[in-house]
């Protein structure tokens, strides 16, 4: 693929469940824009489950009020590829699984998507990532706590703590903060390793504490930034 089959216009192909099932939203995150480039894939390369991963983990975040760190991501996240596939997915890692699977056996999802291109609204937009399939992608080994900086060593013994929380049911809730507040204050879901009963509140403050350092959540500009076609 090349951007010659577009009049000269830079654009890359994304499925539609990422945006109809999951709530993708583009332009990207700065945080999406930083793991793309990280672990070197275009955004139609990365399983749809594993973009689950990433939006309930930016859900999760949101709802404390602050960025979320790919460092972060990448020690509880694997990156592997399975066989000669060119698809890139992420698996949780033994022993601090932070999210459940969006759905066991993802279906239907190959065969419908957009073709994603810049307006005159913002340029750079797709800056920093590659749109196009990468051959070599950059699979990397989860972060250990060593590897990351110290504030962020804090906030990842406070996700720990809270056992394995459900993909869906964050994404679900993600515009009811109520609902959210609910869900987060049960504690873990079934298949968790551990049970607690700690209120969400207490989340709150420990992940404030730990993430003050990290600056404010910033807000990207939605309006006009890409154009999507349907193909």
């Amino acid at each position: 693929m090349d951007d010659r089959s577009n009049d000269g216009e830079a654009f890359f192909f994304f499925y539609q469940t990422v945006f109809k099932c999951i709530g993708l939203r583009i332009p990207f995150s700065g945080f999406e824009r930083e793991l793309l480039t990280e672990i070197n894939v275009a955004p139609t390369q990365l399983h749809p489950n594993s973009w689950a991963f990433v939006k309930a983990f930016g859900i999760l975040f949101g709802y404390f009020g602050q960025p979320p760190s790919v460092d972060i991501f990448l020690h509880f996240f694997e990156v592997i590829k399975q066989g000669k596939s060119l698809w890139v997915s992420f698996i949780g890692i033994a022993g601090r699984i932070l999210l459940s699977l969006f759905q066991q056996s993802y279906k239907g999802w190959r065969g419908k998507f957009f073709r994603v291109c810049c307006t005159d609204h913002d340029r750079t937009a797709m800056d920093g990532f590659s749109l196009y399939w990468v051959k070599e992608s950059g699979l990397t080994k989860p972060k250990s706590l060593d590897e990351i900086p110290s504030t962020d060593r804090e906030v990842c013994l406070v996700l720990a703590s809270m056992g394995v929380l459900d993909t869906a049911e964050l994404i679900a809730r993600e515009y009811d903060f109520a609902a959210l507040t609910q869900y987060l204050s049960k504690g873990t879901t079934p298949h968790s390793p551990s049970s607690i009963s700690d209120s969400a509140s207490v989340y709150s403050c420990q992940f404030v504490n730990c993430l003050s350092a990290l600056g404010p959540h910033s807000v990207s500009d939605y309006a006009s930034c890409f154009d999507l076609v349907c193909v």
